[in-house]
């Protein structure tokens, strides 16, 4: 039993060994074919790399700076009565236009009419009273210089009259301020505008702290918004170079009402790293209207003949900022930009003389100097049948 044993455990020992030194060889020659995959992709030719490219476009490109404005009123009055009294009449209409010293509100003014006849009356009486001293005054002269009164007769005469005609002076200021008071009860419009809410009705009680209605005026109107600190050496710079133009877009589909820059704030907010901007604009169509929300565009410059291509050709990264172009031998050149200004899907640069090709799809996949080939090119043509490309 044991000699069969160990007959059967060499007998395995051979086979396992004699496996082994199988597989060993086998495992040898997939190794070399491997090498020889390998030697034979490194002897092979990169193939060129599909691209698309546009051309530069040539063209004036406004710098814009774009933010959120709201429409506000050049100014607006809110009317209060100066005199405590009773509405007699309403002239006006809620949303009404009005000019400059029309009537809009008559309060009752029958106090006030008879204080005015009260003082007329006063300085009537005043006035008569001081050409009696005057008379008497003149008399007493021609009396002096015949001896039959006293010189201290006469000086009292005079001091009389001088008197009796400041008495006349203070009836007469006071008839004035009796005809201001009156006045009071006649309330006409400070300025040109339109009408707001009306808060009385014929009849109603007003006090100095009734508040009658508003007038704002439209036109002119103005916008204001706020730009980041960052602009505030631009906008400076164009307003010294004569008037800014500034735009407000509405609604959608709604025409954009030009106007000029007219304020820049005097200081910048620190806390929101912005300054104050205001725009005036003229408003005879009233398209806008105080409390709109608008979207105001400055246009501070104006890049002439710019060079301008996609902001997808842009490279940036630790290097710079480039730009891949078709080169000699149809490989790939690096060519440094510096963006000027971005606008939509498109930029200014600069680093471009505007006639070259500038790639701007495959180019993630470029080196510089890699050989590449138009998409247009590569495409297989079909008999009968032409492509049109998109513009």
């Amino acid at each position: 039993m044991k000699k069969k044993s160990i007959v059967i455990i060499v007998g395995l020992a051979v086979l396992i060994g004699a496996g082994a030194w199988y597989l060993g060889r086998g495992g040898q020659h997939a190794g070399a074919g491997e090498k020889n995959g390998k030697g034979d992709a490194k002897g092979g030719t990169q193939p060129p790399t599909i691209v698309n490219v546009v051309a530069p476009q040539r063209q004036d490109v406004p710098v814009v700076l774009q933010a959120n404005a709201s429409v506000t009123p050049v100014s607006t009055v809110d009317l209060h009565p100066q005199t405590t009294s009773t509405i007699r009449t309403v002239h006006i209409k809620e949303g009404q236009f009005v000019k400059a010293g029309e009537l809009m509100f008559s309060l009752d003014d029958r106090s006030e009419r008879a204080n005015i006849d009260k003082a007329r009356a006063q300085m009537a009486r005043d006035a008569a009273g001081l050409a009696d001293l005057e008379r008497q005054y003149k008399r007493s002269e021609e009396l002096v210089a015949q001896k039959f009164i006293a010189r201290s007769a006469v000086d009292t005469l005079k001091s009389q009259v001088e008197s009796a005609r400041a008495l006349v002076g203070a009836g007469q200021a006071a008839l004035k301020a009796e005809q201001v008071n009156a006045s009071h009860s006649a309330i006409r419009a400070p300025m040109a505008g339109r009408v707001g809410a009306i808060n009385v009705f014929p009849g109603s009680l007003v006090q100095l702290a009734t508040s009658l209605t508003t007038i704002t005026q439209l036109d002119p109107i103005n916008i204001a918004f706020s730009l980041p600190e960052a602009s505030l050496g631009d906008l400076l710079a164009a307003q010294k170079n004569g008037p800014v133009a500034v735009e407000a877009l509405g609604t959608a589909g709604a025409k954009a009402a030009s106007g000029k820059l007219s304020f820049i704030d005097n200081t910048v907010d620190p806390l929101a790293g912005s300054i104050k901007v205001k725009a005036l604009f003229d408003n005879k169509g009233t398209s806008l209207w105080p409390g709109q929300y608008v979207t105001a565009r400055v246009t501070v410059q104006t890049i002439r003949n710019a060079v301008v291509i996609p902001q997808s050709a842009i490279i940036s990264n630790s290097h710079g900022t480039f730009v891949y172009v078709i080169g000699a031998g149809q490989s790939a050149q690096q060519m440094p930009v510096a963006r000027l200004h971005t606008f939509g899907l498109n930029a200014a640069v600069s680093g471009l003389n505007g006639d070259e090709k500038v790639i701007t799809e495959g180019k993630q996949n470029l080196r510089p100097g890699a050989r590449v080939k138009l998409a247009d090119a590569s495409a297989p043509k079909r008999e009968g049948k032409s492509t049109v490309a998109a513009q």
